[in-house]
């Protein structure tokens, strides 16, 4: 991890290499940044930073999966970073509860990957290159519209 950004991006900073539900530490540490960038940007350059924040997800992903000759590592992260960072974006004002049942739900459809999710898993699952990083973001940033069309559904009531 030392010698090169990519795997500091992909396993999200040492969060990825928790020995217990890395995608839910990864995660959790999305969730933290998320919140302490968020008393120093607004919510356009938050944006920014996300706009920016997904190639440069889908090159360090694409990287070390290569570097590791591992189709989708449980310690790559930083799909579940910038999906979750998206719905928090999108969800922008919200507060903690919003937030946690956001978490909660991102968390249910990464982690048991019903219908679209489960599809989009497959979709480029063995790829290798470019497609191979895609296919690791893929299901997650499936997973955050499926949380947040359960969000609206739930606001429409």
């Amino acid at each position: 991890m030392r010698g090169d950004l990519a795997h500091w991006i992909a396993l999200g900073f040492g969060s990825g290499l928790s020995p217990l539900a890395p995608g839910t530490v990864g995660t959790l540490w999305a969730w933290l940044a998320w919140s302490v960038l968020g008393h120093w940007l607004t919510p356009t350059q938050l944006g920014v930073l996300l706009a920016l924040s997904l190639p440069v997800a889908w090159w360090a992903c694409t990287r070390t999966a290569d570097h590791l000759r591992i189709a989708d590592p449980s310690a790559i992260v930083a799909d579940e970073i910038v999906a979750f960072w998206l719905m928090l974006w999108l969800l922008l004002p919200t507060g903690f509860w919003a937030q946690l049942v956001a978490f909660m739900l991102f968390r249910f459809f990464d982690a048991v990957k019903p219908g679209p999710v489960g599809w989009a898993d497959r979709l480029l699952h063995g790829a290798q290159g470019w497609r191979g990083g895609l296919g690791i973001m893929l299901d997650d940033l499936v997973a955050a519209g499926c949380s947040l069309l359960v969000i609206a559904l739930w606001h429409a009531l």
